[in-house]
């Protein structure tokens, strides 16, 4: 497995540890996004993307986050002895989406963001910067080498046409423009337009 592509978002806020968001790529298929990158005491980590833990009422059984005091459904009073505390006695409120299962795995993402986050952060002090972190991943962008060179044999992703179901734009004409192309193709490919209405 290779880390083909990381993009990254910073933040620029100082007064949080939250350095800015990130996305890796693994060989050319696969994308995790969201991963977080904080500046520890030690230096910027990356955390992995999560979700907050919920449990269900005991009244209405609406999902609730475990914090939750009240029934955000029925406003019944909830209990806090469900929650669950680490070894350190830290409150588990937070789960992991997805992540690495061997230290190995992990050193090789943080290693890999860390060293873009470096480059992402020169860049940003040049005019004219733009973060792809917000861009659409398709065989064509998933492919991009990390610092703007244009791959062989790839064509950039055109703008402004119709999307289809599978990612690729189709110009705008006077005929599609503002219409569906799949309806288009279903009502027209018969050449028969309205036919059976009056039947």
């Amino acid at each position: 497995m290779e880390i083909t592509e990381v993009r990254i978002k910073l933040i620029e806020s100082a007064e949080d540890r939250l350095r800015g968001f990130c996305s890796v790529t693994f060989d050319d298929c696969f994308v995790v996004r969201d991963l977080k990158i904080i500046e520890g005491n030690n230096g910027p980590f990356v955390a992995m993307p999560s979700r907050k833990l919920t449990s269900n009422c005991y009244k209405c059984r609406t999902k609730n986050h475990l914090r939750a005091s009240f029934c955000n459904h029925c406003g019944s009073q909830l209990k806090s002895d469900h929650i669950e505390h680490d070894s350190g006695g830290r409150a588990k409120l937070y789960a992991d989406i997805a992540h690495p299962v061997n230290a190995r795995c992990r050193e090789m993402i943080q290693k890999r963001v860390i060293k873009e986050l470096n480059h992402e952060t020169e860049l940003a002090s040049q005019p004219g910067y733009r973060s792809r972190y917000d861009e659409d991943f398709n065989e064509e962008t998933v492919a991009e080498p990390l610092h703007g060179d244009t791959p062989q044999g790839k064509t950039p992703p055109q703008t402004g046409g119709l999307r289809q179901d599978h990612g690729t734009d189709i110009p705008p004409t006077p005929h599609n423009q503002g219409i569906n192309t799949e309806q288009e193709s279903s009502d027209t490919s018969s050449g028969e337009f309205g036919k059976g209405i009056f039947d």
